[in-house]
């Protein structure tokens, strides 16, 4: 079987089941197969496929047919130019999510302090680090979503420091001058309306937030009034129908700015503490 053949194989099984972007999908994972880049499929498309190779890619169409995302078979997901490793236990970085590291890069200085709130699998944190020459610390109340936010900054070199607490509980008045976060913020009540692959693989502690999908900006935007400095800035992703929320959570603070994503939809405030 060559590999021309082995893809529209997969193609075929993909699609006859239903999964969102088949050919892309099949060229994903037969390269991660071959442990190849994708460029190498067209190169070599009559090439017979190795044994191993076929076995390989049966087993990641048959997770990615039963819901498992794309992302957690090949264990690697882009952001900002950059590839992360991730994995159960950890959202998978999306586009919209660089909105926000965009506008903290915007009004990072040298010699700032930066804390990320909810590392995740650290895409923003170590990207700040990367691209803004920050000093930045990164929090999460999960042991294992730190481990894998460690491993992406080692491998990426972004000497980020990572501390296992809640919010920003480990940290002392007035240390920081960024505090950033992407949190849990879809309501409860939309679960069922999440397509199954969110659903069902990634994890409810970093999606869900209560009725309104409010609970933890509750209790984050005070603990970021306490650890930021005068004039510091926090900055948080949300989602759909939460701008003017935010706002209002925010009463009393300094300018409080709302930013689109490239589909037209306020996705990122910023607002800066009061001196």
């Amino acid at each position: 079987m060559t590999i021309r053949t082995a893809l529209a194989q997969g193609v075929k099984l993909l699609n006859d089941a239903g999964i969102d972007a088949p050919r892309l999908t099949a060229d994903v994972l037969l390269a991660h197969a071959l442990r190849q880049e994708r460029i190498y499929l067209v190169a070599h498309s009559e090439d017979e496929l190795t044994e191993v190779g076929w076995i390989h890619f049966g087993r990641y169409l048959h997770e990615r047919m039963k819901g498992k995302p794309t992302q957690y078979i090949t264990k690697r997901q882009e952001f900002y130019g950059r590839d992360f490793y991730v994995a159960p236990g950890v959202l998978i970085p999306r586009p919209e999510t660089e909105l926000l590291v965009e506008r903290v890069l915007g009004v990072l200085r040298p010699g700032m302090r930066v804390l990320d709130v909810g590392a995740g699998s650290g895409c923003v944190g170590v990207t700040l680090a990367l691209e803004g020459s920050a000093s930045v610390v990164a929090s999460d109340i999960s042991a294992g979503a730190l481990g894998i936010a460690s491993r992406n900054s080692r491998s990426l070199s972004a000497g980020v420091s990572f501390v296992l607490c809640d919010l920003g509980s480990a940290f002392s008045d007035e240390s920081f001058d960024v505090v950033v976060s992407n949190p849990p913020y879809v309501p409860s009540v939309e679960r069922e309306e999440l397509a199954a692959e969110v659903r069902d693989w990634e994890p409810g502690s970093a999606l869900f937030a209560g009725v309104e999908g409010l609970d933890i900006y509750r209790r984050l935007i005070p603990e970021a009034a306490r650890v930021l400095k005068p004039g510091g800035v926090l900055a948080l992703e949300f989602g759909f129908g939460q701008a003017e929320s935010l706002r209002g959570l925010l009463s009393g603070w300094g300018e409080v700015a709302i930013f689109d994503d490239l589909a037209g939809i306020a996705r990122v405030v910023v607002a800066s503490r009061l001196h």
